[in-house]
């Protein structure tokens, strides 16, 4: 396997850049991730669970995805490995069905600002609101 992007190689399963560390803080709600170009990403765990990879958020085709609102206060239990190229992520609304690849969550990272806005757009749009329903 080679680490040379610019070799014409690429890495096993579509990821173009691999972590070499996975920190999760739980305390502040966030996952961080160091990749191999010297990138740090921070996810918020409402982000990571509003656009978790799983069929319940994404749907199982284009144009199926599910606006999931009130995670203001999700927090992450844990996460796994999965095989070499991925983490499941167990969230403490008991959501822990996405596999989250490393190529995603750099997509996930680098596109972090955009995809945030459209959530917020798209709870506005719908009347919908980040904060969980009172009972």
């Amino acid at each position: 396997m080679s680490t040379d992007s610019d070799s014409g190689s690429e890495k096993p399963f579509g990821a173009a850049h691999w972590p070499t560390e996975v920190r999760l803080k739980q305390a502040e709600k966030v996952l961080e991730i160091d990749f191999d170009n010297g990138v740090t990403y921070r996810y918020p765990a409402e982000l990571l669970r509003v656009e978790s990879p799983s069929a319940e958020v994404q749907g199982h085709g284009p144009g199926q995805k599910q606006l999931v609102p009130g995670r203001a206060h999700v927090g992450i239990l844990g996460i796994e490995p999965v095989g070499n190229y991925a983490i499941r992520i167990r969230f403490d609304d008991l959501h822990d069905t996405g596999i989250y690849s490393w190529a995603y969550l750099y997509q996930l990272g680098e596109r972090q600002t955009e995809l945030w806005e459209a959530y917020l757009k798209a709870l506005e749009e719908r009347g919908l609101s980040r904060e969980p329903k009172r009972r």
